[in-house]
């Protein structure tokens, strides 16, 4: 059965790491800035990047292959995207949180301010 591995996670805690050690296609809206803003960040371009990487998901999932998101995901609402796309698409859905227990740093340069505060939203569904 194919799936959709969620990697969730603040800035610094190693989900593109182990999203690469899965083996797996993987899709983050991060990849939008560097494909198609320079690779630079732009806030009033998260909602595209967020929506890029939702299409290329689903695309990647109706093909019939198995994926791997990884993006910060902090709210639940922000989950239950993932969700409801892996059961549109007859897949299994895995949510994994991802820790910085490693002292890894954001190689994205997010504030500290930044990281403090989705750090204070994140949700967990336990």
């Amino acid at each position: 059965m194919k799936q959709l591995i969620l990697l969730r996670g603040l800035p610094g805690s190693g989900k593109s790491t182990l999203a690469e050690i899965l083996g797996l296609p993987v899709f983050e809206a991060d990849d939008w800035f560097r494909l198609f803003n320079g690779g630079k960040f732009d806030g009033a371009s998260l909602g595209k990047a967020h929506g890029w990487c939702q299409s290329e998901a689903r695309s990647a999932l109706e093909a019939g292959h198995s994926v791997v998101v990884s993006n910060t995901s902090t709210t639940e609402e922000e989950v239950e995207v993932y969700s409801r796309m892996a059961a549109e698409c007859d897949a299994r859905f895995v949510s994994l949180i991802v820790e910085n227990r490693h002292e890894g740093e954001s190689v994205h340069n997010v504030p500290a301010a930044t990281i403090d505060r989705m750090r204070e939203r994140f949700s967990t569904k336990l």
